[in-house]
């Protein structure tokens, strides 16, 4: 099978800023197995060593070589041939700087997940037995979703409302906040709620849904947001009902 590769690239150092570009690339005897990844390892091994892109595990775990491609954010690791056909797009994700062709800056996202404490708070002592606090299980189920996220960026910038503003928290650091928000053990989610209470905080989703289709993960983002509204709206998080409506409905 034969492949024709459109790559948008970007080099600040040769070309100046808001200046990128286009290059296409043809590759042969490609399998339908093969991933996007590989791909791209193919073009900067074979063709063009100066093709930048992040990747590490390889394996759909860290997160790092999120792109869009076919203008839909996936994680290259992941995306087979087969599932893209013959013609493939490949662009940086939107909303965050780029640095080089298919690398971005992802400090402005990792400073929105900074903001929302994304950390177990509980300064009460451990029980005296030794052993760790206890959870139900139905306590954990309550934010198991959100304890999968990888921090790839897919869901936060596939936003609308994050490419018109990237001020606002953005969906990824709500749901790492949501993890913590739920989790009964966790001390500190008045806090969380009141920082996603403020105007680039939660309030700024518009209930657009492209988050959730974004996910590598399957992380229900939409229905994690929703609860999220509904916790602040009651100023509790225990009894908080399961969204109804478009969010459910969008999450079935």
């Amino acid at each position: 099978m034969d492949i024709a590769f459109r790559i948008r690239r970007f080099n600040p150092e040769v070309q100046g800023k808001n200046k990128p570009y286009w290059q296409e690339f043809q590759l042969t005897d490609v399998e339908e197995t093969d991933r996007v990844l590989e791909l791209l390892h193919r073009v900067k091994w074979e063709q063009d060593g100066t093709l930048t892109l992040r990747r590490a595990c390889a394996h759909g775990v860290c997160g790092s070589d999120a792109m869009r491609i076919n203008g839909i954010n996936r994680l290259a690791c992941k995306v087979l041939v087969r599932d893209v056909g013959t013609k493939i797009q490949v662009e940086p994700i939107l909303g965050l700087p780029v640095l080089k062709d298919l690398v971005v800056d992802m400090e402005p996202f990792f400073d929105h997940y900074r903001s929302v404490m994304p950390f177990f708070v509980n300064d009460t002592a451990v029980p005296t037995d030794g052993r760790e606090r206890l959870q139900s299980q139905e306590d954990r189920e309550k934010f198991d979703d959100t304890t999968k996220c990888i921090l790839c960026a897919a869901c936060t910038t596939s936003c609308p409302s994050f490419w018109a503003n990237g001020q606002y928290v953005g969906p990824a650091a709500i749901v790492q906040a949501h993890r913590f928000i739920f989790d009964t053990r966790d001390q500190a989610w008045k806090e969380r709620l009141e920082i996603l209470g403020e105007p680039n905080g939660v309030w700024r989703c518009r209930t657009i849904y492209n988050c959730t289709p974004a996910c590598p993960r399957e992380i229900q983002v939409t229905k994690a947001i929703g609860e999220v509204k509904l916790a602040i709206r009651a100023g509790k998080r225990e009894g908080i009902a399961t969204p109804v409506g478009p969010i459910a409905e969008s999450n079935s």
